[in-house]
């Protein structure tokens, strides 16, 4: 039975990187605007606009 080569990863190293980086940002942005008197919707908006705002700035500088 030979060994076939393996397959490519799906994703660069970054890549899970830079998505990391942005839920680490979307986490801190819905935890404090939910600390800091907010609704948990609101928290949650906040924290997917941190999420799309961190994952382009992430995507800009690491390189």
């Amino acid at each position: 039975m030979s060994q076939s080569s393996p397959q490519p990863p799906l994703l660069s190293q970054r890549s899970p990187v830079i998505l990391l980086l942005g839920v680490l940002t979307a986490t801190a942005a819905a935890v404090l605007t939910a600390w800091a008197g907010g609704t948990i919707a609101a928290g949650l908006l906040a924290g997917g606009a941190a999420f799309a705002g961190g994952v382009l700035f992430f995507d800009a500088i690491i390189s």
